[in-house]
């Protein structure tokens, strides 16, 4: 079983930044692609940004260039920085991790999610 811990949201004014953590613990053989996803209220869930075990990332067009997706695979650890953030980036961010609690098998796991609010 996979667990995953958010961390980092919170409030800030538009233009400020704020750094996203989620961490994966339990019994991981292996972890694959991780990525953010959000869902503003009444909105559908997105996809922000993914990164593979290779360490290629993808963006949304929404926020390339302004967020940042990495990762420590020694502290099974994903991170989002997100700078120059806009009123329209408030929504709650859930991490989403592809692992291997069971060898040969990959599940999809999803963490708690963290509120993000841009507001003057």
């Amino acid at each position: 079983q996979v667990q995953l811990v958010e961390s980092g949201g919170g409030l800030v004014q538009p233009g400020g930044s704020l750094r996203l953590s989620c961490a994966a613990s339990g019994t991981i053989f292996s972890i694959g692609h991780m990525g953010w996803y959000r869902q503003a209220p009444g909105k559908q869930r997105e996809l922000g940004a993914i990164i593979t075990s290779g360490g290629g990332t993808n963006y949304a067009y929404s926020v390339k260039g302004r967020f940042t997706i990495s990762r420590d695979n020694a502290k099974n650890t994903v991170y989002l920085q997100m700078n120059s953030l806009k009123p329209e980036d408030t929504a709650v961010y859930y991490c989403n991790v592809y692992a291997m609690s069971i060898p040969t098998q990959e599940l999809s796991y999803w963490g708690q999610g963290t509120q993000v609010t841009v507001s003057s």
